[in-house]
């Protein structure tokens, strides 16, 4: 199974677009979006083509492979526009890993959920990256729109490998491996 995993959209159809470009490039199983999805937040500036509903008919035509965790800058009005629905944290088991999926905002490297299993994955921070913390991979995939590290990047998880990706030309950024 191969896992496509990306945060804060914030409502660019820009980034929208090429994400939803290089998951098919990918070749992409399931996406996981963590959070941040339509409204860019009061304090970001707005994303290149700002367009939220866009946005939502462009994530409709992937949604039966979708998993949306809801970020703190999504809110009830956001899911009215949604083609999918929003939980507030999710856990998936890909090749035999078992993977929790947050936005960021609660749960991150510095405030852990109990029983996380081999992957903490979540967004918010607008900086991709990949650790190892007590044990556990902790990953970040950045910021599809508006990154603070100048890298649009995304993650890909397949047979156990967790790869940050750079969105402008796929390449990799990190590399590790879930279990050790």
């Amino acid at each position: 199974m191969k896992l496509l995993i990306a945060s804060d959209i914030h409502g660019s159809a820009y980034w929208t677009r090429r994400l939803l470009q290089v998951a098919q490039e990918e070749q992409a199983d399931q996406i996981a979006l963590l959070g941040d999805i339509f409204y860019h937040g009061p304090r970001n500036p707005l994303p290149e083509e700002y367009a939220p509903l866009q946005v939502a008919e462009l994530l409709d035509s992937v949604k039966s492979k979708l998993i949306v965790v809801k970020g703190n800058c999504d809110s009830e009005v956001d899911a009215m526009i949604a083609p999918f629905q929003f939980v507030d944290i999710a856990q998936i088991y890909a090749d035999g890993v078992k993977i929790t999926l947050t936005h960021g905002h609660v749960f991150n490297k510095d405030s852990m959920p109990k029983n996380a299993g081999d992957i903490l994955l979540y967004g918010h921070f607008h900086t991709g990256f990949i650790i190892r913390q007590d044990g556990m991979l902790i990953a970040n995939p950045g910021s599809v729109s508006l990154p603070k590290d100048g890298r649009h990047s995304y993650i890909v998880i397949e047979n156990g490998a967790v790869r940050l990706k750079d969105l402008t030309d796929c390449k990799t950024i990190e590399q590790e491996v879930a279990k050790q």
